[in-house]
């Protein structure tokens, strides 16, 4: 009785093939997340666009009325007054300017978790997409090795 030793090697090779490894599903993974990240760069950016500009104005208005407030007056009195208004017309922007940027705090935080979900959902659909793939070629593959052994 002659016993036949097997090649380890040559299993290994012939099992690795019987699980092939499905690239497509790494594939769209990988778009996936550069589209989600790209997404995400234009709300951050829109975000920053939008804060700059109200930045911009608001110190723009803010030279101009200390233009306004440094000019000559007639009377002393009329110093206080020009500050006054100054600092009252200041308080009225600064309320207003900080609303702006808290719109726009928010709807980059309603963007955000809107594309996060969607992200989620099509990463799951992929996820879901490729282990069923997978279990199919490693059943096809079981079945595949199960016939050769008899």
């Amino acid at each position: 009785m002659a016993t036949k030793t097997q090649d380890p090697t040559a299993m290994l090779k012939e099992m690795m093939g019987a699980f092939p490894v499905d690239t497509k599903a790494m594939e769209d993974a990988f778009k996936t997340t550069a589209t989600l990240n790209e997404k995400l760069s234009g709300v951050a950016l829109e975000a920053a666009e939008k804060s700059t500009e109200i930045s911009a104005k608001w110190a723009k208005d803010t030279l101009s009325k200390m233009a306004d407030m440094s000019k000559a007056k007639a009377e002393p009195a009329d110093y206080a007054k020009a500050m006054s208004e100054f600092a009252s017309a200041q308080a009225e922007v600064a309320s207003e300017n900080m609303a702006a940027f808290a719109e726009i705090a928010k709807k980059v935080q309603m963007d955000t978790v809107e594309l996060m979900m969607a992200a989620g959902k099509d990463l799951s659909e992929d996820a879901t997409a490729a282990v069923k793939k997978a279990t199919s070629d490693a059943t096809a593959a079981a079945k595949k090795a199960t016939a050769a052994a008899k």
